[in-house]
């Protein structure tokens, strides 16, 4: 089971090369990235964007430029639709946001004629986050996608977020359902939706995962906690994954962890044709290989 994000380097390197697309990655951060998941072994890489600012990118990094195939448009929205166009053809397995909004981004994927969206998929955003003070990774949704994800909704970020911790070895995953608090209480719709969703687990119709809801987060991810309120089962105090109610909690959780904590993470949109990288465009290029390297081994 990988229990770091170092792990997921080290395992992507014995697997066969993917080919990254990169949509509009001008800016330093991704392009050191994806250069040093080339190092690494871990991808090809096509950057399309703006080839001079590319170039300058590469210059102040000192990069050979020469690693990369780059596709020319200096226009950011036409280079994003010119990268899904790519990965429909089959120029590639994964996309890579860069220095464009997430709006421009998704877009792209979501364009019902050119996009990437499968019929009747659902996309959610999914993080793989380590935080030193929890003995093993987290993984988490929605924090950057969906607003306010209905039942539906949720049963397909439970899925999403059972299927990644699959992919990091992990052979029965513990799903915690996160509520203000463990009771359910019938005013509060993400309560009775997270006791739907976990009856839903007991009979069979999410398969592979202990899933538990509605869980406060501190009965989730700590032991005493659960051991002081007396709460026993399979999830509580050891969750590998959070189903977040709403994205003000997810994105709070998120930037949290990164902000105060100083986690480190992985980031991707599940649910497309290929895994899609939506990290922020102000996060550290460590952040960025490592989403470079979760994309990779779940394709």
């Amino acid at each position: 089971m990988i229990t770091k994000l170092d792990e997921i380097v080290e395992k992507v390197k014995s697997l066969p090369n993917k080919r990254l697309i990169g949509a509009y990655t001008v800016d330093s951060h991704s392009i050191e990235a994806i250069s040093e998941a080339i190092d690494f072994g871990l991808i090809d890489a096509t950057l399309v964007g703006d080839s001079q600012k590319i170039a300058k990118s590469c210059e102040e990094l000192k990069i050979d430029v020469a690693k990369f195939e780059i596709v020319h448009e200096a226009n950011d929205a036409v280079a994003t639709a010119k990268a899904v166009e790519m990965i429909n053809a089959g120029k590639g397995d994964i996309l890579m946001k860069g220095l464009i909004s997430t709006e421009t981004y998704m877009r792209a994927i979501l364009n019902k004629e050119n996009g990437l969206l499968p019929p009747k998929a659902v996309l959610t955003h999914v993080s793989v986050i380590e935080n030193k003070n929890y003995h093993k990774l987290l993984i988490v949704g929605d924090v950057a996608i969906i607003p306010l994800p209905d039942i539906n909704q949720k049963v397909a970020i439970t899925n999403a977020l059972i299927k990644t911790a699959k992919s990091l070895g992990i052979e029965k995953p513990k799903v915690a359902l996160i509520a203000a608090a463990e009771q359910v209480s019938m005013g509060i719709t993400s309560s009775v939706e997270a006791a739907l969703i976990s009856k839903m687990a007991d009979r069979g119709q999410i398969k592979g995962a202990f899933v538990e809801g509605p869980l406060s987060i501190d009965l989730a991810i700590d032991r005493e906690s659960a051991e002081i309120k007396g709460m026993k089962n399979d999830v509580v105090g050891d969750a590998d994954c959070l189903v977040f109610p709403n994205i003000e909690a997810g994105n709070v959780f998120y930037k949290t962890n990164t902000k105060l904590a100083g986690a480190e993470l992985a980031a991707m949109v599940f649910g497309a044709k290929v895994p899609c990288i939506l990290s922020s465009r102000g996060d550290s290029a460590k952040t960025k290989l490592y989403s470079i390297a979760l994309t990779a081994l779940i394709s």
